[in-house]
């Protein structure tokens, strides 16, 4: 099994450095906020005069997606309108001339994605384009709809910061939202303090993130949040552990596997015993989840084969949202390092969307 204390080899494992760009993220985050200033929407401005919007609609698959997951759980109980994610090649029936919609594709040809967005345009929505390059990037020079351009040369996963905070502050552009500058700086500076905690020359003994993948390794990772905090970084820490540890792992929320999942283990004890659960705790957790999650704690202990909880830090909501998300990163990427694997390739997805173009 790699020592994660030995750098040289975590080096020379991380051959596509998934690990420098966990270490870029706090700076990728402040680039976002300046790419989502910069942004020239007056092709949407003028449709958005005409008309009242009635929701948001964010269509993308992957790690394209999760920005919009994050768009909708923060911004529930600061908006009056629904933000809706959308992860298949058809829209809703109810997208239209009302709609604001942001087709994120990071490499800008996920064929998902390009579906929708050709959808939309002829439902006369209201469409914003955040993509690096592709064929959907230049459908929308043609069709006159305003691109949020990213930078290049990332795993859609590890550009999460410029797949979410451009969402925010297009939604302030468009005064739908208060001002995030404030938000995103204090999210900015508690990343730069985690990765300092994190990052891969701090010791094993001194690194919850090395200490949790050391936890996780030969053990079925199943991560719980709560709805409306940390369900989408629950969602992440799945995905994560899917696509840079090439290992399964399952996500669920609370209340609701309380009234399903957790009766789920019981049996079969020689499986139980291989799963290890993760729960991700937020201050801002209904006050009856939280004393289900002190509950499910005791009704689990010596079922599985550890529990961990883990609190969100940070003094404010985005900072709180993103310290559970960077902790499942790293820990992804080290559980990687302990199956002596390269986090970055995804091979597995590379060869359906091969067979796909094949079969066309």
């Amino acid at each position: 099994m790699v020592n994660l204390d030995d750098y040289p080899k975590l080096k020379e494992l991380d051959r596509h450095k998934m690990l420098d760009a966990l270490a870029e993220l706090p700076e990728q985050c402040r680039e976002a906020l300046k790419l989502g200033k910069k942004a020239a929407l007056s092709p949407v401005l003028s449709l958005i005069k005409e008309k009242e919007i009635a929701q948001v609609v964010v269509t993308g698959l992957g790690g394209s997606a999760i920005g919009g997951d994050l768009l909708r759980t923060y911004v529930a109980d600061k908006i009056s309108i629904p933000v809706v994610v959308n992860r298949h090649y058809e829209l809703a029936r109810f997208v239209g001339a009302k709609t604001l919609l942001f087709a994120v594709s990071y490499s800008g040809n996920t064929e998902e994605t390009i579906s929708a967005y050709r959808q939309a345009k002829a439902k006369k929505a209201a469409v914003v384009v955040l993509t690096s390059g592709g064929a959907l990037k230049e459908m929308a020079r043609q069709d006159n709809v305003p691109v949020i351009a990213v930078p290049t040369g990332f795993a859609p996963r590890a550009a999460l910061g410029y797949l979410f905070i451009p969402l925010i502050v297009v939604l302030e552009h468009l005064h739908l939202l208060s001002s995030q500058e404030t938000e995103v700086n204090t999210l900015v500076s508690h990343l730069e303090e985690l990765s300092d905690q994190y990052k891969p020359e701090v010791p094993l003994a001194k690194n919850y993130a090395k200490l949790l993948a050391n936890q996780l390794h030969n053990r079925l990772p199943v991560i719980w949040g709560s709805s409306g905090t940390t369900e989408v970084a629950a969602q992440r820490w799945k995905g994560q552990i899917n696509e840079n540890a090439k290992a399964p792992a399952y996500w669920n929320v609370l209340p609701e596997l309380n009234h399903n999942e957790i009766v789920g283990l019981e049996a079969p004890a020689e499986l139980l015993r291989r799963l290890y659960l993760i729960i991700l705790s937020h201050p801002l957790d209904h006050p009856q989840v939280q004393k289900r999650i002190s509950i499910t704690k005791e009704l689990v202990a010596g079922v599985t084969a550890g529990v961990s909880e883990i609190n969100a830090s940070g003094e404010a909501e985005l900072a709180r949202l993103f310290s559970l998300i960077y902790l499942g990163d790293y820990t992804s990427v080290y559980l990687a390092f302990l199956y002596g694997v390269d986090p970055g390739p995804v091979k597995v997805i590379d060869r359906l969307k091969k067979a796909l173009r094949e079969e066309k």
